[in-house]
């Protein structure tokens, strides 16, 4: 029987975790700001295509 390592699995696929260091010189974007950005082209790309 194959023994359980103390923390992560041993294959992760390639994925790594980022969010463990955090930049003090990165952008900051709240979330709600991403949500708004979004409608807001959302309803201009659809105001576009109803003109022309």
């Amino acid at each position: 029987m194959a023994k359980k390592s103390g923390g992560r699995l041993v294959s992760s696929a390639g994925l790594v975790n980022y969010y463990d260091s955090e930049d003090h010189r990165a952008i900051h974007i709240s979330p709600e700001v991403v949500i708004v950005l979004t409608a807001v082209t959302g309803v201009a790309v659809f105001i576009l295509n109803a003109l022309f």
